[in-house]
């Protein structure tokens, strides 16, 4: 049912138009004064607001300005006995819906009202789905205590608000499209499309096609024309994960998009104008990656504006059982073991993991732990290398990522697509690592 509150200190009118309102199958409640009316919306949920201008306690014209800012889904309809051009205009400058002059009110406000009421209530809708979206996507789902953590979010909250683009560093598996949807959801294109693309996951000129689109007949079956990524992300948030797998060749047009806007979907001579926020991730050293010539030194430069490190779990420690308890919670609910123990020794054995895949390893452990325990989650449970090395004491990067493969080859019975899924790389990208570490 649609509420509706009235504020008027004129106790008879008030009570007059509260019963009409209510022969109309509307809910009413009503205050006598602004400070009244306020204890009303903090305790209800309100949809529209009719308030005279003359109240004991202030005035409805500032009233409307000051409910707008606290309740923005609430519409607001003003009445007065002796309406004057300054206050209606000043009213709609306000928030007003309407602005209604005492006696001719009688006729037009049902109709008024139904429509106020349908705005508010679709309103409310949105800024609920926002708000449930928020709690998904935003910084509130970056979970941590760690020093690391939070001056990633205090950098990552200041650069949301704007419209610059970020490039977000880190190994795989470290949260970089968390970071990236919390820092869309942030921004002022929170209501456009976030679009996430991994570069890893395409050859070249499929790439090109995803990217930007193609026109038909631009390819042996291209049979009709296709939009691409970054049309799909215009007025939002395009995320470019590991773009240093990019070829060099697509960059320089990626780099035309930051410079101009503009974009050519393969096979079409005509541009296409955009606007779009770039938020590039990758796992390697890009300035590096310059030197050798694999990677555009303008565009890196372009993207590297403004840039967040994001901390392995191993150099966050502390943030092991915070993320783990979550993981719980989640699968347990998802496999239905609500009451499940956890004995000491299990989040002794997490704490103790080296963690080269980051959060994402941390995860699938929980997952698959969850999945195999009858009533208590133990050590046991973990996979059956877990803790026969200990991998802290390598030193050697290209080691430690050669054996983090094999185990993860290992747990996937030499799967290499899921494989490289649990390693949130491309499967080219396994291929040629595979081959590079002979395994």
């Amino acid at each position: 049912m649609t509420n509706i509150l009235i504020i008027d200190d004129e106790e008879n009118l008030r009570k007059l138009l509260a019963r009409v309102i209510e022969l109309e199958g509307y809910a009413v409640f009503q205050a006598s004064s602004c400070k009244e009316g306020f204890k009303t919306l903090h305790k209800e949920h309100i949809h529209v607001v009719i308030s005279d201008v003359k109240l004991p306690d202030g005035n409805g014209v500032d009233l409307t300005l000051k409910i707008k800012q606290e309740f923005p889904g609430i519409e607001i309809i003003v009445l007065t006995a002796y309406g004057t051009i300054e206050d209606g205009v000043r009213a709609i400058k306000n928030g007003a819906f309407d602005y209604l002059t005492k006696g001719e009110h009688q006729e037009r406000i049902i109709p008024l009202l139904s429509k106020a009421s349908e705005k508010s209530v679709l309103q409310q809708k949105v800024f609920a789905l926002e708000s449930r979206l928020q709690k998904k996507f935003g910084f509130d789902n970056i979970l941590g205590d760690s020093r690391r953590v939070k001056e990633c979010v205090i950098l990552a909250k200041k650069v949301a608000v704007t419209d610059t683009n970020v490039l977000l560093l880190g190994e795989t598996g470290t949260g970089k499209e968390v970071f990236a949807q919390a820092i869309h959801h942030e921004s002022a294109r929170r209501t456009k499309s976030f679009v996430a693309l991994n570069c890893s996951a395409f050859p070249k000129d499929l790439l090109e096609s995803e990217l930007f689109g193609h026109a038909e007949g631009a390819y042996t079956g291209a049979t009709r024309s296709k939009k691409g990524y970054v049309d799909e992300a215009h007025e939002g948030t395009l995320f470019l994960d590991e773009i240093g797998e990019m070829n060099i060749d697509l960059q320089a047009k990626l780099l035309r998009v930051l410079e101009t806007g503009e974009y050519y979907r393969v096979g079409e001579s005509k541009p296409h104008k955009v606007d779009v926020r770039i938020i590039a991730a990758t796992n390697r050293n890009l300035e590096k990656e310059s030197d050798l010539g694999n990677f555009r030194r303008d565009l890196f430069y372009r993207l590297s504006v403004f840039t967040i490190s994001l901390p392995s779990l191993r150099d966050r420690k502390e943030d092991i059982a915070i993320l783990a308890n979550f993981f719980i919670n989640q699968f347990s609910l998802k496999t239905n073991k609500k009451d499940l123990r956890i004995n000491p020794d299990f989040h002794k054995s997490l704490y103790q993991h080296p963690w080269n895949g980051n959060i994402r390893e941390l995860k699938n452990v929980i997952e698959r732990s969850v999945i195999l325990a009858d009533q208590e989650l133990s050590a046991s449970l973990l996979p059956g290398d877990f803790n026969l090395e200990d991998d802290s004491s390598v030193t050697d990067l290209a080691a430690v990522e050669k054996r983090h493969i094999r185990k993860i080859l290992i747990h996937t019975g030499g799967n290499k697509t899921q494989a490289a899924k649990l390693l949130g790389i491309g499967l080219t990208t396994l291929y040629q690592k595979i081959k590079d570490y002979e395994l």
